[in-house]
């Protein structure tokens, strides 16, 4: 039996979640400080995912090859092509604009997952549900500020990347009726690790003693937060877990950006990112109205 036949855990499901964001979270920063040394984006996502594989070989030797088996190898590649992009596209975006407009803009995935969730997962959508979608976009628009000076062609990426995020979370709620959390965790980050390498090497920069321990350092912490990401939503249904606790990501990148690059984010975007998390709010109410009916 596979851990897919586990019955879930919400309050698991959430915790997971809560320390991923963190962690993840903390990646960034280290990502947007390579980024300002001169690191092309997908030089950090191959040493991010080449030292990511430490936890992969320690789940491992617990779990044993067994735990590679897989039903879907094709879907296992595909999710491994949807994580390389949106995490090539959000480290690109936060080199080039600030990391609390970036984080607030990708709040648009739990919105995506929302949306996507109906023709991929066959969810039912009531009216609040619908309602909070637009409401969320809404709140994109604040931030992003299309067809006005200050709108940055950049912040597209993060879109990019929010897009391409949400559907390989919805393609891992719907692999995880056959497929074990070691097999995508396994599958993604080795199948992320080889794409990324065959986009780096023109760009190639020889990291230092200390760059390199800093690499070591942003892999470990990136891959565990991607294999609590994927407990979160085997347990908790996607929705809820982008609604409830995604969010906490704006307080750790408003803190770090403002302590390290003195950054401060603009009233439009703490408008919007606030119009996005009511909206996130209301998704979750809409989801437990529906399950309820």
């Amino acid at each position: 039996m596979t851990d897919a036949n586990v019955i879930r855990n919400p309050r698991l499901g959430l915790i997971a979640v809560a320390f991923a964001i963190f962690l993840f979270a903390t990646t960034d920063v280290i990502a947007k400080w390579f980024g300002h040394q001169g690191y092309a984006p997908a030089q950090i996502v191959f040493l991010r995912y080449l030292f990511g594989m430490a936890p992969v070989f320690l789940m491992l030797r617990k779990s044993g090859i067994a735990g590679l088996k897989t039903q879907r190898p094709f879907s296992h590649g595909l999710r491994a092509c949807l994580i390389f992009g949106a995490i090539f596209f959000f480290f690109w975006g936060i080199k080039l604009m600030p990391l609390t407009e970036a984080i607030a803009i990708a709040f648009t995935a739990p919105l995506f997952v929302a949306l996507l969730s109906i023709p991929f997962l066959g969810e039912r959508v009531g009216l609040l549900r619908w309602l909070a979608i637009f409401i969320g976009f809404l709140g994109a628009m604040v931030i992003l500020r299309p067809g006005t000076e200050a709108f940055r062609v950049e912040s597209l990426l993060i879109v990019a990347s929010a897009l391409l995020f949400s559907i390989g979370m919805i393609l891992t709620r719907n692999m995880a009726a056959t497929e074990t959390n070691i097999s995508m965790f396994t599958y993604t980050t080795s199948g992320a690790a080889l794409i990324s390498a065959l986009f780096m090497w023109a760009s190639w920069q020889t990291p230092g003693l200390y760059d390199l321990l800093l690499f070591i350092l942003l892999g470990s912490i990136g891959g565990g937060g991607a294999y609590l990401m994927i407990i979160g939503y085997r347990n908790v249904s996607a929705a809820s877990v982008a609604a409830s606790f995604e969010y906490t990501a704006l307080i750790w990148a408003s803190i770090f950006a403002w302590v390290i690059w003195d950054e401060v984010p603009g009233i439009n975007v703490l408008i919007g990112a606030l119009i996005i998390i009511a909206a996130g709010l209301l998704i979750t109410k809409g989801e437990r109205s529906e399950l309820k009916s």
